[in-house]
């Protein structure tokens, strides 16, 4: 059966985060992602795919068949790809005393979608316990994040929150909350740490006043050239690497 016009107009909406966050649904792209997300198991609703793609059987009850002219009506790509996704939002809440256990990575107004899903990947090859994502981050579930996280989307727990309070929380339960600053110690010295909340500010203007009120501990990745800044990401994955060798 051909897709209809409001269905067309319903999977291309979902480009956009108040039409994801009124229906409830996101949409990821690209066979390499999708083939993740599966593989991953994630909650992934509705498949939509032409017939170049063969990943999935085709009596999986979610796929449904288009022609290459109806993914290119509703695919979000200047060049269509073979398959299409619909998900649900699922967007966990803490369990009390949960971030003063395991390692922790604090997004802080980290805007850049790419850097969002680079630094969920971080958190999922270094095998920290959670992602908290400040509600001035970039949209969870925009495609942009969810295909730079390369599948760790589906395997990272991701809490959406106000960072203050929740930094806060995992202090007073003991938890070391690590922020970055030129004038902090050398990550390189850190002793093993088993708990803690590694926060990760804005390249442009680091941590946030509320941020910076809750962070007990600062550490610096000690410069030796000439640059001016790290990429948040890159800034990230040196901290994230140097815990994990303690």
């Amino acid at each position: 059966m051909p897709l209809t016009k409001a269905e067309t107009q319903r999977l291309r909406d979902l480009r956009e985060k108040k039409h994801r966050e009124a229906a409830g649904l996101f949409v990821v792209e690209g066979p390499k992602v999708v083939g993740e997300l599966l593989a991953a198991g994630a909650e992934l609703a509705e498949l939509y795919a032409t017939a170049e793609w063969t990943a999935a059987p085709l009596d999986d009850p979610r796929l449904r068949m288009l022609t290459a002219a109806e993914m290119a009506r509703v695919s979000h790509f200047p060049t269509p790809s073979p398959v299409l996704a619909v998900g649900r939002l699922r967007r966990a809440a803490p369990t009390p005393g949960e971030l003063a256990r395991g390692l922790t990575l604090a997004l802080d107004g980290i805007q850049d979608p790419g850097n969002v899903g680079t630094l969920l990947r971080l958190a999922d090859w270094f095998g920290f316990a959670r992602v908290l994502l400040s509600p001035d981050s970039a949209d969870l579930f925009s495609q942009k994040v969810i295909n730079a996280s390369m599948g760790s989307f589906a395997r990272v727990r991701v809490l959406t929150l106000e960072l203050g309070p929740a930094l806060a929380e995992a202090a007073r339960a003991g938890a070391p909350v690590l922020g970055c600053d030129l004038e902090g110690e050398s990550v390189y010295g850190l002793a093993p740490l088993r708990d803690a909340v590694v926060v990760v500010g804005s390249e442009g203007r680091g941590p946030s006043a509320a941020v910076r009120a809750e962070v007990t501990r600062w550490i610096t990745i000690p410069r030796v050239g000439g640059a001016e800044s790290l990429n948040a990401a890159v800034a990230a994955g040196i901290v994230c690497a140097a815990l994990r060798r303690s």
